[in-house]
């Protein structure tokens, strides 16, 4: 099957902002939104991240919910993910699900569809990524003690199910997020928020 690719582009000039579904903004450049909000680019904290994409991608696999998708399209796009791959029934742009959660963010983050998520395991990894599952198992290393070696690709699988055995055996980590409660397991976008920005930290620490 063909692969399908998405947009490539990603940034704006320093004095550009972009409103939520809008477009550029037309305040002359003064770096501030039509809500009166600082885009934080613009602010001190911003500069720590200046020039910063953290090399790390994303796989979702048989992930059912396109609001889960667009969820995912609006984090990747907030902490500079190299590309997302949406794999086996994963949905993909256009579609006005994805579209209604993404926020205009299916335009700025490089995405690729592959119905085979193996494919693409191997594909990262003859680049020299570590794959690393995010599932609930015995296996799985606590997100804050784990310490990877970026580049770094994070697998998510199906809301129900979780990532299909076959792709977990080609992972070379399992991590899983701290849950002290009565339930076992977050919302696969909610928990994409959590790894990928721990990764964000992760990497900022390097530098």
């Amino acid at each position: 099957m063909r692969d399908r690719v998405g947009v490539k582009s990603c940034s704006l000039p320093p004095t550009t902002v972009t409103r939520e579904g809008t477009g550029p903004s037309d305040d002359g450049g003064a770096g501030i939104t039509d809500t009166g909000r600082l885009p934080y680019q613009a602010t001190a904290l911003g500069q720590t991240y200046e020039g910063m994409r953290p090399p790390v991608s994303v796989l979702l696999d048989n992930v059912r919910s396109m609001y889960n998708v667009g969820a995912f399209f609006r984090t990747a796009d907030a902490v500079g993910l190299q590309a997302l791959y949406l794999c086996g029934i994963t949905a993909y742009p256009p579609q006005p699900a994805i579209i209604k959660t993404a926020l205009g963010a299916e335009q700025t983050v490089p995405w690729r569809h592959q119905a085979d998520a193996r494919r693409v395991v191997e594909e990262l990894r003859a680049q020299g990524a570590e794959i690393a599952a995010i599932e609930t198992s015995l296996h799985s290393v606590d997100l804050y003690d784990w310490h990877p070696r970026f580049p770094v690709c994070v697998m998510f699988g199906h809301e129900v199910d979780g990532i299909r055995p076959e792709l977990l055996e080609m992972a070379d980590v399992q991590v899983r997020i701290p849950m002290l409660g009565h339930k076992h397991s977050l919302n696969v976008a909610t928990a994409g928020g959590v790894v990928l920005y721990e990764l964000l930290r992760k990497y900022r620490e390097l530098r």
